[in-house]
């Protein structure tokens, strides 16, 4: 690529551009040097330097030639002007001297008035400070009066105007006064200030603090007596409406239904709890703030007053007191919760009401601990029960108590089941006697029977007498006393229905198996009748069906209050004691034949066989027919009286024939036991229990096996187990055995080969059934 040729520049392209400056303009006013820059740097960058400078040189040598030129056309002009400017001189080199000497007088004339003006001035000026210093001074009157006044109202209360006060202190606007050191001093010491002002309003809620602990009970006493009336009146409500009365107060039916009145417990006719210290003392500390000291304060403070409430130990009189107290201090922390915003928290309030309810719980247990009065637990029962529905309105959480009314309920029926524990004397066990209608009725409205029976017992004729005991029916009458007691104590539970019916169960369980059935199994032994025993067997058996009854009722009297189903273990108790009951029936029954098998005198040796039975039996019979029959029990306790009593009357006879005590007999003596046996018989025929003499069946075939001779026939298995199956091989053996010790003593020979024979007969009998107990 060549070179690029520099640019040249001619005597007309230089001159052009020295024209463009303002140097170079005439018509220009001012010099613009600036644009000679990019001139001077484009001729160095040619390298025309020389040439540039020669061309500058002729320009100014024209430029002078012009300059002469002109002053050759003006000289005269200017020598007469130079002439007339000398003249002019002389006469203002005159009038300076004129002025000089005017000058020297008028100051001379002024020098006085010169120094009054002067005098004049200063004192204008020492006016001004004067005036200024009054100014500053008044200003701190001001504040100081502002100060003042600010005392006077901390004294008057006005806690917020002071402090509103001292803020404008502080907020005035740049004055001279703001740069003095009097107020510089007067602004450190408004925080001590600030400090009485919280000083003061702390006293103040102190003093409101005080004052509050002092009528909390006045606040609970006016809430819970309007927590009362509210009470009567939705009772009132539920006994007009059948569908409401399984709801309580508090309850979500109660709160839709209930109508609020204007009745406020803080602020009433009767009192009024002015909370305006508290709400000023918030608003100071917020302004301050220093919230967060007066939250721990006022926390620590209601700590230390809920402390003091509850007395060590707790006198159980003073128990509606102490929680009307605790109801009206919780009825002012939910006022100050609701109405403070975020000064208290729903867990502060909270940590008191916990740690004050577990401490009355502690309290009212360790008060109780020795009490066994029933009445004392259903009078706490009945202030807590105030107290919980107060306060619920207030939203608390009542779970706590609800549970330790439970703890107290179990320990209020355990009292009530010892109370009526001791109530249940000694019975005659005779039957109860009524007299007219009036006293059948009476009766049947304490006593739990079928209603079939209750019907029957309506119809019969009167006087007359009663199937049960008079204990039947005080056990009744104190068991409905019971109950009433108890559900006088569940009235107005809201919760643990399943408990109640729980402990409800456990304590009728309790007085009827333990106090009743058990006491009476115990009397037992001293029971020496079978007509007492008889009285005992059929009170056992109502009591059995009044647990059935009484399940019923109180099933239905729960589903009214949404509990459950009341179940009893009772009558199985019952029905052990019946089952004793019987037992001791017919152990005196065999007492009494003991006694008739004492008397009885048999000889087992006879020459002859007796044509009539023992004497002794005609007593027997008619003593146990007689007995038996007039026994106010069931057919079939009867029947089993019959049945036991000729199975005992069997085995004795049977003890006789092959037991250890009589040593020999013969066959006639096996015959007059035969014959006693068919009076026996006759006698169950009589009285139509034939079928009763089975109870002979084991002795007849063991005696008639010896007497027709038939032992080898029973010695066949086969013979064995088809006929003679009843037949115990070893009394078998006993017989024959004492019937060849008979045999062996006799001095016939004939006598004593039948002995022999027996005692073979014996021998295998033995041997067939060595292991066969008797």
């Amino acid at each position: 690529m060549p070179p690029r040729r520099r640019q040249q520049f001619t005597q007309d392209h230089i001159d052009q551009q020295l024209q463009q400056i303002h140097l170079l303009d005439p018509s220009s006013s001012s010099e613009n040097l600036e644009q000679l820059g990019p001139i001077i740097k484009q001729i160095h960058s040619n390298r025309q330097q020389d040439a540039y400078l020669r061309t500058v040189q002729g320009l100014i040598d024209s430029k002078d030639a012009e300059i002469e030129k002109i002053c050759s056309d003006n000289y005269k002009d200017f020598i007469s002007s130079v002439s007339t400017l000398f003249t002019v001189k002389s006469y203002t080199d005159k009038m300076k001297e004129n002025i000089s000497s005017l000058d020297i007088s008028v100051s001379q004339l002024g020098g006085s008035l010169v120094e009054k003006k002067r005098a004049l001035l200063q004192s204008k000026k020492t006016a001004a400070n004067l005036d200024e210093a009054i100014d500053t001074l008044q200003a701190c009157l001001r504040v100081l009066d502002v100060v003042d006044r600010v005392g006077e109202m901390i004294r008057e209360g006005k806690y917020w105007s002071a402090l509103r006060s001292l803020e404008d202190i502080q907020s005035m606007p740049p004055t001279s006064l703001s740069q003095t050191p009097f107020f510089q001093h007067l602004l450190s010491s408004l925080p001590s200030l600030r400090g009485q002002i919280k000083d003061a309003v702390t006293a103040s809620m102190k003093q409101w603090l005080l004052e509050i602990r002092n009528i909390s009970t006045e606040v609970g006493r006016l809430a819970v007596e309007a927590m009362e009336a509210r009470a009567r009146r939705w009772r009132v409500r539920r006994e007009k409406d059948p569908l409401l009365r399984s709801s309580r107060v508090g309850s979500a039916v109660e709160l839709v239904t209930y109508e609020k009145s204007e009745f406020n417990v803080l602020d009433n006719d009767k009192l009024h709890v002015d909370f305006k210290p508290l709400f000023e003392c918030i608003h100071i500390y917020t302004t301050l703030d220093s919230l967060g000291e007066l939250q721990k304060s006022y926390q620590a403070d209601r700590k230390a007053q809920s402390d003091l409430i509850l007395p060590t130990p707790l006198p159980l009189a003073s128990l509606p007191a102490l929680t009307q107290e605790i109801s009206g201090f919780f009825i002012v922390e939910s006022h100050v919760l609701e109405t403070t915003g975020t000064f208290r928290s729903s867990r502060d309030v909270e940590e008191l009401w916990d740690a004050l309810i577990v401490r009355l719980a502690a309290a009212i247990e360790g008060a109780l601990r020795t009490e066994t009065d029933p009445e004392a637990f259903l009078k706490v029962k009945e202030s807590l029960l105030n107290f919980i529905m107060t306060v619920e309105s207030s939203s608390y959480s009542t779970s706590s108590l609800n549970a330790f009314i439970i703890v107290l309920f179990e320990k209020y029926a355990n009292l009530l089941q010892t109370q009526f524990t001791r109530r249940f004397e000694a019975d005659d066990n005779t039957p109860m006697k009524v007299q007219n209608g009036g006293d059948i009725d009476m009766v049947l409205d304490v006593v739990w029977v079928s209603e079939t029976e209750r019907n029957e017992l309506k119809q019969m004729p009167l006087p007359n007498d009663l199937p049960w005991s008079q204990t039947f029916f005080s056990c009744c009458q104190d068991i409905r006393t019971f109950i009433q007691k108890f559900y006088a104590f569940v009235e107005g539970v809201s919760q643990h229905h399943r408990d109640i019916d729980e402990i409800l169960s456990k304590s009728l369980d309790s007085l009827l198996a333990k106090s009743i059935s058990e006491t009476i199994g115990q009397r037992l032994a001293g029971t020496q009748t079978a007509t007492q025993i008889a009285q005992i067997i059929t009170n056992l058996e109502h009591f059995q069906v009044a647990c059935t009854e009484l399940e019923r009722s109180l099933t239905n009297l729960r589903s009214t209050q949404r509990g459950g189903v009341i179940r009893l273990t009772a009558p199985d108790s019952f029905e052990s004691t019946i089952t004793r009951s019987r037992a001791r029936l017919s152990a005196l029954i065999s007492s009494k034949l003991d006694q008739c098998f004492e008397s009885s005198e048999y000889d087992w040796t006879p020459k002859s066989r007796e044509t009539s039975p023992s004497m002794y039996l005609y007593d027997l019979v008619n003593w146990l027919t007689t007995v038996v029959d007039s026994l106010m029990i069931r057919e079939t306790y009867k029947e089993e009286a019959y049945k036991g009593a000729l199975g005992y009357i069997a085995e004795c006879l049977m003890d006789f024939l092959t037991g250890r005590d009589i040593p020999m007999l013969n066959e006639n003596a096996i015959s007059n036991i035969l014959i006693d046996v068919d009076f026996l018989e006759d006698e169950m025929k009589r009285i139509g229990r034939s079928h009763l003499g089975t109870a002979f069946a084991e002795l007849r075939l063991t005696t008639s096996i010896p007497l027709s001779g038939t032992v080898q026939e029973y010695l066949v298995p086969a013979n064995r187990h088809a006929s003679y199956a009843p037949v115990k091989p070893k009394r078998l053996q006993a017989l024959l055995e004492k019937l060849a010790r008979f045999g062996a003593n006799q001095r016939e020979a004939s006598h004593r080969d039948v002995g022999e024979r027996r005692r073979k007969e014996a021998e295998a009998v033995g041997r067939v059934f060595p292991g066969e107990s008797r």
